[in-house]
């Protein structure tokens, strides 16, 4: 008969506990907790370190060398990797084909402050320049060129204001004047703004109605539309934000008596009216803001047919001579009259 085990023997199968557990290679259980979090406060200003510098910065730091830390903890410390710590950049001397290109880009710039790397690029090739979209990117890094940023603005119906359902979402426009956008912004005269009303033809992006006042009333908004409709016709839907204007019963009448559907934007969605937001964008940012920057702020601008007079200036190199790169980088005029062409046709 076999005897009981005693207590002192150990019982076959169980499971070796957790002092008996050999640590793995390369682990660190002696300085880490039951999460598995690290407790010491280096690690913790490493976190600190990190999101209050870029990476560069902290590449170069622990490059620098620190009395009694080596390379390697500074590299824990500040959260970046050890190789990359060695590289040292070359400096690169702009070759005479880049300073060529350079000056290019800065002529173009200055013609059409708006225009990124792929225009910029464009523009050189059609003069005969070796530039690629890529080099174009870094001259521009190097010289610190930018193209203009825009300004968001929202826009707030009144509580007596109509509303209308966005009509446009996953739809586009196939032809000219089958759909319209329109909307009102705000542009300074010395101490005071003025109105400005335009149309945009979804289609050729071409601004087909344009108005300035001084003042944001829907009679403004209506003689706009009813200057378009005389002398391009009238679209099938003209959409808009939701703007108190734009849902006044005068304006829902104009566009019902010319059997217009009218459609409006979401709250808060400038992306359902984007192309005239880009419109105004391009206007304020583009030749007010850096070929007309003085203007806004000395007497020469303080006068509504000053301001008439460049508005017609733009809306007439925006619509003739500025090229689109969603048109095929043809001009918004091009566009239109040849789509009007190919539908009478």
């Amino acid at each position: 008969m076999r005897a009981p085990p005693t207590s002192s023997a150990r019982p076959r199968g169980r499971a070796r506990g957790r002092r008996g557990r050999k640590p793995r290679r390369g682990s660190t259980t002696s300085c880490r907790g039951r999460s598995g979090s690290p407790p010491s406060s280096a690690t913790s200003s490493a976190g600190l370190a990190a999101g209050a510098a870029t990476t560069r910065e902290r590449r170069l730091a622990a490059a620098g060398g620190h009395d009694g830390l080596t390379r390697r903890h500074a590299c824990e410390l500040l959260g970046v990797p050890r190789g990359s710590t060695y590289y040292v950049p070359r400096e690169r001397e702009a070759s005479p084909d880049d300073e060529r290109l350079m000056a290019g880009v800065g002529r173009v710039h200055v013609d059409n402050p708006a225009y990124g790397a792929r225009k910029i690029a464009r523009v050189l090739r059609s003069e005969s320049l070796d530039a690629s979209r890529h080099r174009v990117t870094r001259l521009m890094r190097e010289m610190n060129v930018r193209p203009c940023c825009p300004v968001p603005s929202l826009s707030r119906p009144s509580r007596h204001s109509k509303r209308f359902p966005y009509l446009l979402k996953g739809k586009r426009a196939l032809f000219p004047n089958q759909v319209w956008s329109t909307d009102v912004t705000y542009v300074q005269i010395g101490g005071r703004h003025a109105c400005l009303t335009a149309v945009i033809d979804w289609h050729s992006r071409c601004i087909v109605g344009w108005r300035l006042s001084d003042t944001m009333r829907e009679e403004e908004v209506m003689a706009c539309a009813e200057r378009a409709f005389a002398e391009h016709g009238t679209p099938s839907v003209m959409n808009s934000d939701q703007g108190s204007v734009f849902g006044a019963d005068q304006y829902a009448g104009l566009l019902a008596a010319n059997h217009v559907t009218q459609g409006m934007g979401g709250r808060a969605r400038w992306m359902d009216n984007v192309l005239m937001e880009r419109w105004f964008r391009t206007l304020k940012s583009e030749w007010f803001r850096t070929l007309k920057s003085e203007w806004l702020r000395t007497h020469e601008y303080s006068s509504p047919q000053e301001l008439e007079r460049l508005v017609a200036e733009f809306v007439d190199y925006y619509n003739n001579r500025r090229i689109h790169q969603s048109l095929g980088y043809e001009t918004p005029t091009e566009w239109y009259y040849s789509g009007i062409n190919r539908r009478v046709a």
